[in-house]
């Protein structure tokens, strides 16, 4: 009889656990999406003080939440098995390239220390945006949709979103958004698929035009955009942060000037 009064107690208990959780997962995933889409859609110099609220705000959430890094796939198991994403995402960038040269849209670096100054960073920026999409917003979803598949399209989609209105970027990152997230709760294993946004976005860089794309500009960058117009060829690094936080390269900070100098 103790045990039938016990257990519906118990019971209630866990399932009041349960949905402060669930609570507490969706409104993280709103107050970390609100602010990136801030960053996106404000101009500056507003922007930047948004981009130091996102940065904190989301640090602070991971923090609070943090569950290790092996639970957040920063770690050595399945890299091997899962190396074969870095090696596909080599080969089309090499069919993209192949396809640009045919067209003379291919713009590469005159050398390999443009190369490195000028994509060096968006490698490890590209290292965050998997970061945020996986780590973050992914593993929020799972707890909160009725499956795991799910999720991860509801994460693409929300990657996706964020590069509105740049309809180049919307497709890209709606299909890389998902295959990621699905990759991700196959292998859990961060660091392919880091390696593998990076290649993808330096070969977007590298292959289509900047009026095509608007510099991979997206939100009020998108708009603003110019035809003709170049980034600048000195960026400070809260500009290229505040794009990582985004998810984006909102002013395209792997398109220096210098590395397109040449007719």
């Amino acid at each position: 009889m103790d045990r039938v009064q016990v257990f519906p107690a118990a019971t209630a208990a866990e399932g009041a656990a349960t949905a402060r959780s669930r609570r507490r997962d969706l409104a993280e995933i709103a107050i970390a999406y609100v602010l990136i889409m801030a960053v996106i859609w404000t101009p500056r110099p507003l922007q930047r003080v948004l981009w130091l609220v996102a940065v904190a705000g989301i640090a602070v959430i991971i923090g609070r939440s943090f569950e290790g890094f092996r639970a957040m796939g920063m770690r050595a198991g399945n890299l091997l098995r899962s190396l074969w994403v870095v090696g596909a995402a080599l080969a089309v960038a090499a069919v993209a390239a192949a396809v640009a040269a045919h067209l003379h849209t291919l713009r590469p670096p005159e050398n390999l220390r443009l190369l490195i100054e000028g994509y060096g960073l968006y490698a490890v920026w590209s290292g965050v945006q998997q970061f945020l999409l996986q780590c973050f917003f992914l593993a929020r979803l799972v707890r909160l949709l009725p499956s795991p598949r799910a999720a991860a399209f509801a994460a693409a989609g929300l990657f996706a979103l964020a590069h509105v209105p740049n309809p180049v970027l919307v497709v890209l990152t709606i299909v890389w958004g998902t295959l990621s997230c699905l990759l991700f709760l196959r292998y859990r294993n961060l660091y392919p698929l880091a390696m593998a946004h990076a290649i993808f976005g330096i070969t977007i860089a590298l292959t289509v035009p900047g009026h095509v794309d608007h510099n991979m500009r997206v939100g009020l960058g998108y708009l603003k955009y110019h035809r003709g117009e170049h980034p600048p060829l000195q960026r400070s690094q809260s500009d290229q942060i505040a794009s990582t936080v985004a998810w984006v390269t909102a002013e395209a900070p792997t398109r220096l000037s210098r590395l397109h100098a040449r007719p």
